[in-house]
């Protein structure tokens, strides 16, 4: 049978800022992952402990002072120009003076798309965050958790393989959090595509994860990785179960580890 190669591979990498000064910052070390086709994974750990700053060096929006990232068996920086993935920030980074679905279509203009493709792709990724009725509409006119849907459906409207995603609900309300949770599950579930995910939240990695990666105090390090072995599709209910909580517990604990050592 023939194994998948990994969507991404990390390979002993290490990033340090200011290097050689005395502003030095070890920011990763020795860091080792491989992350499958199709999973869902959540980095979570300390504020400053390196996870969003892991996400970047896949994103190709950094580059490790040791080792390397791997993305689809290229380089970051191939599998950028070859648009293999797609990035959510925390905020919704919109451009107010264009429609939701003129933001949708940006990448599709920028990619040389036609426009009846670029027309059709929006559509389709707006109503498949619930959006349909809004790709008229600016995004003042929309609420935070409208807008990261929004921030999603132009993530995804090129179809990438790999979705990358930094904080992306930490700025809702919890009630439109847990909203926002279910839709991406959904949207994950539709689209078959990889997930990495970066979240503060203990009881949202564990909802949404395959895989959550604990990582340590700076200099950040992978401490723990937690299957999560919760059936799918993940519902409200899920969230009652006490195979939920032990999860959370395990995760918890992991991480009292982690600030300890703060």
């Amino acid at each position: 049978m023939n194994v998948p190669s990994p969507v991404i591979t990390i390979n002993q990498v290490s990033k340090i800022f200011n290097q050689g000064s005395a502003e030095e910052v070890v920011a990763l070390q020795d860091i080792n992952l491989e992350i499958q086709p199709g999973e869902f994974v959540s980095f979570i750990g300390p504020s400053g402990c390196g996870k969003s700053t892991l996400l970047r060096l896949i994103a190709d929006l950094g580059t490790p002072t040791v080792g390397e990232v791997v993305v689809n068996g290229k380089t970051p920086a191939q599998a950028r120009l070859g648009r293999e993935y797609g990035f959510v920030f925390q905020a919704a980074t919109l451009y107010e003076w264009r429609t939701i679905k003129k933001n949708v279509q940006m990448p599709l203009e920028i990619m040389g798309y036609s426009a009846q493709e670029r027309d059709e792709r929006a559509n389709r990724m707006l109503e498949m965050v619930e959006l349909g009725k809004f790709g008229n509409h600016y995004p003042w006119q929309l609420s935070g958790g409208m807008q990261q849907r929004a921030s999603i459906a132009r993530a995804l409207a090129f179809e990438p393989s790999l979705l990358l995603m930094d904080e992306p609900f930490g700025a809702l309300d919890e009630f439109t959090r847990d909203r926002m949770n279910m839709e991406l599950l959904r949207i994950w579930e539709q689209m078959k595509v990889t997930i990495v995910f970066v979240t503060h939240s203990i009881a949202e990695a564990v909802f949404l994860s395959n895989r959550v990666v604990v990582m340590s105090a700076r200099p950040g390090r992978i401490k723990d990785v937690i299957e999560v072995d919760l059936p799918r599709p993940r519902l409200f209910e899920t969230r009652e179960e006490p195979a939920y909580y032990n999860y959370i517990t395990q995760v918890r604990e992991s991480l009292r580890d982690a600030f300890q050592q703060a």
